[in-house]
């Protein structure tokens, strides 16, 4: 199941599988296996992420809160990294939606992706029109030469198949 790899998860792939995709109401193997997959070190996401999800108390912090995802705190190197980001192409700033305060913290996962010699997994998709008012995660990874898959490739990069069965 391993790849060697380490990889840094968006906020978007752990709120969206919660609300869309693997409801644990209906895939409780998912976070079962996403907290096993972090106590193992295979996954970690960025304190700003962490932050990004506790701001919503609901049953996804609650959740995270006792979960095994290692949680990474800023440092000198994460630093240095989102200011060879920002210093990459002034497109980069507009990773961030200042006007809703939203994606707050996609520059940090790039930034903790880069500093860890991590795979960035998102639900982002790449923007390819010239006028798009702002970047995503996919553009600037591809820019940094940092690896970003989307949650479907990282499921299918580690063998991950999922089971059905009835409750009876």
């Amino acid at each position: 199941m391993s790849t060697g790899s380490t990889y840094c998860l968006d906020a978007n792939v752990l709120i969206q599988s919660w609300q869309k995709y693997y409801n644990p109401r209906l895939c409780p193997d998912y976070w079962n296996l996403l907290s096993q997959l972090g106590a193992q070190g295979v996954v970690f996401i960025p304190g700003e992420v962490q932050r990004e999800i506790l701001r919503t108390e609901d049953e996804l912090a609650d959740w995270l809160k006792t979960s095994s995802i290692p949680v990474k705190p800023i440092n000198t190197k994460v630093t240095q990294c989102l200011g060879e980001i920002y210093g990459a192409h002034p497109s980069h700033q507009t990773l961030v939606d200042n006007t809703k305060g939203r994606s707050l913290a996609d520059p940090w996962v790039i930034a903790h992706a880069m500093a860890d010699n991590a795979v960035v997994v998102t639900k982002e998709e790449k923007v390819n029109a010239a006028n798009a008012k702002r970047i995503k995660i996919p553009n600037v990874c591809e820019a940094m030469s940092v690896r970003c898959i989307h949650d479907f490739e990282f499921l299918e990069e580690l063998g991950v198949r999922f089971g059905c069965s009835m409750i009876t």
